[in-house]
């Protein structure tokens, strides 16, 4: 019992002062407006994005988030692959206050546990643009190349390079 007590504490410890403000991503597969338009319709049924703004030409969509809500990186990937595409690029723009990080040491962000890949123990202030590395937020290809693939398989981690 004591035990639990202990992982709880740490755990509780691992929340930061921090908040996502917007996520920028890019699909792949798509080849016209009426795909832009399937994965934008998909994503507005998210109880936490409050606005969604669409580059056609680019494959591109900026979520912004309504204030004080818990951002689900997972919900946002399986809505855009309920509409039949993926994501090819995932960044996260997270507004940190003072946020100590220890490298190979999760942090909570909102409904998210993060490890940041490659990052020397410092601290983050001010709005700062993460990318998602695993595998689903990026391309294929991308994703084969990274060292950290294969060692790591963090179940419910994300993990993140800046």
């Amino acid at each position: 019992m004591k035990n639990i007590f202990m992982l709880v504490a740490i755990f509780i410890s691992m929340a930061t002062k921090a908040q996502v403000m917007k996520v920028y991503l890019q699909a792949s597969g798509l080849t016209c407006s009426m795909c832009s338009n399937a994965i934008n319709k998909s994503l507005k049924t998210l109880d936490f994005v409050d606005k969604i703004d669409a580059d056609v030409k680019r494959y591109t969509f900026e979520l912004s988030f309504k204030s004080n809500s818990s951002v689900d990186f997972g919900k946002i990937k399986r809505k855009v692959e309920d509409a039949g595409f993926s994501v090819s690029s995932f960044v996260a723009s997270i507004d940190f206050d003072n946020v100590q990080f220890k490298s190979d040491q999760p942090v909570r962000i909102g409904g998210n546990t993060l490890l940041f890949v490659n990052l020397k123990d410092q601290a983050l202030s001010g709005e700062t643009m993460v990318r998602l590395v695993d595998k689903g937020f990026i391309s294929s290809k991308e994703y084969k190349g990274n060292s950290f693939s294969k060692s790591r398989t963090d179940e419910g981690v994300y993990h993140v390079s800046l």
